[in-house]
């Protein structure tokens, strides 16, 4: 293969790292004695009164993923076991972003014991010479050689929130080493790329708009000049990817070599991310928050749409409302954060009886994905932060 990807396989690895977008099938209690000051997430925009008590909630699934989601490395991609040599991450094999999602949550809860517990696996298990790897399997003692941009950047940024919420200086230290060598790895001329290979030492040609987040980029331990460009480049590359005022969704991704856009469908999932990154700048569009409350309202947000709007399933998942939650928080917007959690709540397993009881998931076929779990966790996280 040379010093180099091809391309096809530059886009496999890039399409099989989109699952940290557009995953729709989806860690010990806080502690009470916490007195670390909690952090309000980017941008947000804080009601005078509590959006939700979401209190009970949080607990119930907390306890479901330590009790029946979580493994010695961390939380399982699926709590159905599998042989873990599968294309994608199944089974009991582990996430970076899993670790990321943890991470933010815990933070955002001024959870200093957790924090620390999530940082010290995630270093432990994904740390590598150029990034963190994106996935880990423990059957096969398998780390994998290229990281996800979007789960390193949670993961930094979940390090700064940390350094200012528990006044630790060590936390924003590690966050601008592993800045600097996400720009080193991942940047290119001022663009930021999907992933960086650790042993072929290239990236692929393209960036997934859901992997932008903007709030991160900006706090990246790199001068001022090469910030402002990096800014530019990657604020422009979103902003124009918006599809229309009639669909206000966003394009999947661009490439670098044609300067354009492609997306064989609209994964809402990613959409709502791109939307949520740039909320959390000011940046979002009025249409999008009009067209995403008025699906929510309905309970009518699916997971897959063509460019014109039109669904191609009729799939609903516990991550879509969980970000509608998310971007009604980041905005202050308390009857959509409401709505959203009351939309998400539907896929709880609230049957006392269930194994999957207080998680999220197909509670007959016994399977609960890390990523509706916790992004339901983060969803109800932003909620604590406003009470």
């Amino acid at each position: 293969m040379g010093s180099t990807l091809s391309k096809a396989a530059a886009l496999g690895i890039s399409l099989l790292l989109i699952t940290s977008c557009s995953n729709n099938q989806a860690r010990p209690v806080p502690s009470a004695a916490t007195s670390s000051p909690a952090v309000t997430p980017a941008g947000t925009n804080v009601p005078e009164e509590p959006l939700l008590d979401t209190a009970d909630e949080e607990q119930q699934l907390l306890k479901f993923i330590d009790t029946q989601l979580t493994g010695p490395y961390g939380v399982y991609t699926n709590l159905q076991e599998t042989g873990e040599a599968a294309e994608m991450a199944t089974g009991h094999e582990v996430l970076s972003e899993s670790a990321s999602l943890l991470m933010r949550a815990a933070v955002l809860n001024g959870d200093q014991e957790r924090f620390d517990q999530q940082w010290t696996l995630a270093r432990d298990t994904f740390d590598m010479e150029s990034g963190f790897s994106y996935r880990f399997s423990p059957k096969q003692q398998k780390q994998y050689t290229v990281n996800a941009a979007v789960d390193d950047l949670r993961l930094i940024g979940a390090l700064y929130e940390a350094g200012q919420a528990f006044h630790q200086p060590e936390y924003t230290e590690a966050a601008d080493k592993y800045s600097r060598r996400f720009y080193d790895n991942n940047v290119k001329d001022g663009y930021m790329y999907d992933f960086y290979d650790n042993i072929f030492k290239t990236t692929n040609g393209f960036v997934t708009l859901c992997y932008i987040d903007l709030s991160v980029l900006r706090k990246l331990s790199i001068s001022s000049e090469l910030s402002g460009i990096l800014l530019n480049n990657m604020g422009g590359i979103l902003e124009d990817g918006y599809l229309s005022d009639s669909f206000p969704f966003y394009e999947t991704r661009f490439d670098y070599k044609t300067g354009l856009y492609s997306s064989e469908h609209i994964n809402t999932v990613e959409s709502l991310l791109t939307i949520l990154h740039l909320a959390e700048s000011n940046r979002q569009k009025p249409a999008s928050i009009r067209y995403i409350k008025e699906q929510v309202a309905a309970g009518t947000l699916y997971g897959q749409y063509t460019r014109e709007g039109q669904r191609t399933n009729d799939i609903r998942s516990t991550a879509i409302y969980a970000l509608t939650a998310m971007i009604g928080a980041v905005l202050g917007d308390q009857s959509l954060y409401a709505a959203s959690i009351e939309r998400m709540n539907e896929f709880r397993a609230v049957n006392a009886a269930s194994p999957l009881y207080g998680g999220f998931g197909d509670e007959a076929a016994g399977q609960a994905y890390s990523f509706d779990n916790l992004m339901a966790l983060l969803a109800y996280s932003y909620s604590n932060q406003q009470q």
